[in-house]
């Protein structure tokens, strides 16, 4: 199956025909391109055949930047539980908060709807040797789609990745390459590397596959709102809040267009308020929204031990998700490490959910902002749980809950 689509300019509007990879406008030379759909077409063609469609993130293919549906690198990801926090949601008074359960996905992570677009979209193109930058679950993601896809990967990794990370991304067969300096300096030596051997390089939020996969959560929740008996009984609903912790900021990003396609095709009656979540010791979204600053202030020494979300210069990402939160609605806040290690330990013990400390964030943020009422108590509500079941942060383990027992030979 074929189909066509096109690029975007965010800057000056510039439509042109999609092609991989487009890297800038023809028309104007800036580097935030979108794909661009006929929308109502897509709008019939899901009317009449989602429904019997199986539930992973390709279902919604009409709506994905590939030309070719035999391009796709799939390994059942996306279809993951929209669960109710139940027990949690008992105790807060709140009976509209759901949690988007990715830790489901092949690799563990929501992570793996990008690699399956992104690594599709490399295939497409024909290329066949790729570098990623990444604090570890993106190389996660992204070896396992290589590796299926036949495409030779090097990752690298911030010399604070956990050691069984790295040790999962090698795995894989990748070449792992471990730098001793922030996350953006990684970034800067991997893009350095990639332009010295002529490597296509992972293009983070200014890839428009990378961007496209996130909307697949959009898709889902609205469709499984719907399902749940939420909104109206109109088949999908939008939430009131979508909460997630970010890095970088590119989850959020895509998740908007998402939700503002499934606006634009009819389906939903509102498009949900962000609530972006970051770590106190590196919250250079955060700190600058709230002191009104339009362009970033950047974290230069990251202080965090969540060291997947430790991204100091976020880029063009803040000020359009500081200008979707200004114009729709929503909030920016930090939340300590602290705060996301006792939120791991609640989710776990409230409502069964293990997560990873950078997930717990999210939550942790929803408790802040439940707690200062800009969430309110009859809203729907929808945090992102974006990964791992078991934390790699072995600090965090509750060593007082273990118990030897010794037993003596008769």
């Amino acid at each position: 199956m074929e189909k066509r689509f096109y690029v975007k300019c965010a800057r000056c509007g510039h439509r042109m025909p999609y092609g991989v990879p487009v890297l800038a406008c023809e028309q104007c030379g800036h580097d935030w391109l979108d794909a661009d759909y006929d929308l109502e077409a897509v709008a019939e063609t899901w009317q009449a055949e989602l429904s019997s469609r199986p539930f992973t993130m390709w279902r919604y293919w009409e709506s994905l930047p590939l030309e070719k549906s035999d391009s796709i690198v799939s390994m059942g990801e996306g279809g993951t539980p929209l669960l109710r926090a139940e027990n949690l949601g008992l105790m807060l008074g709140h009976r509209h908060i759901y949690f988007k359960d990715e830790r489901q996905g092949p690799t563990s992570s929501f992570k793996d709807r990008q690699a399956s677009v992104a690594i599709s979209a490399f295939k497409e193109a024909g290329i066949r040797e790729v570098v990623v930058a990444s604090t570890g679950n993106v190389a996660i993601s992204y070896s396992a789609y290589c590796a299926r896809a036949g495409i030779k990967l090097w990752a690298f990794l911030t010399s604070t990745v956990p050691s069984d990370k790295m040790r999962e991304v090698a795995l894989y067969g990748t070449e792992v390459v471990k730098v001793t300096s922030t996350y953006d300096r990684t970034k800067a030596v991997a893009a350095q590397f990639a332009n010295h051997k002529g490597l296509a390089v992972d293009r983070g939020v200014r890839s428009i596959a990378v961007k496209e996969s996130m909307k697949t959560l959009a898709f889902e929740v609205a469709e499984q709102l719907g399902q749940m008996g939420e909104g109206a009984g109109q088949g999908w609903c939008a939430p009131d809040w979508y909460v997630q912790a970010v890095s970088g900021g590119l989850g959020p990003v895509g998740v908007w267009k998402g939700f503002q396609e499934l606006y634009q095709m009819g389906l939903i009656d509102k498009i949900p308020k962000l609530a972006i979540i970051q770590a106190t010791g590196c919250a250079p979204m955060v700190n600058s929204f709230k002191a009104g600053l339009a362009e970033a202030e950047n974290v230069l020494d990251p202080q965090t031990r969540i060291t997947t979300v430790a991204t100091g210069s976020p880029g063009a990402v803040y000020p359009f998700l500081r200008n979707i939160v200004l114009k729709h609605g929503g909030a920016m806040e930090a939340v300590t490490d602290d705060e996301a290690f006792r939120a791991m330990h609640v989710m776990a013990k409230m409502d069964g959910i293990s997560m990873e400390a950078a997930a717990a964030m999210a939550c942790a943020g929803l408790f802040k902002l439940l707690g200062q009422q800009i969430i309110k108590s009859h809203e729907i509500v929808v945090v992102n749980v974006s990964g791992h079941t078991f934390p790699v942060e072995k600090h965090l383990l509750d060593e007082q809950r273990m118990h030897s027992v010794g037993t003596a030979e008769a």
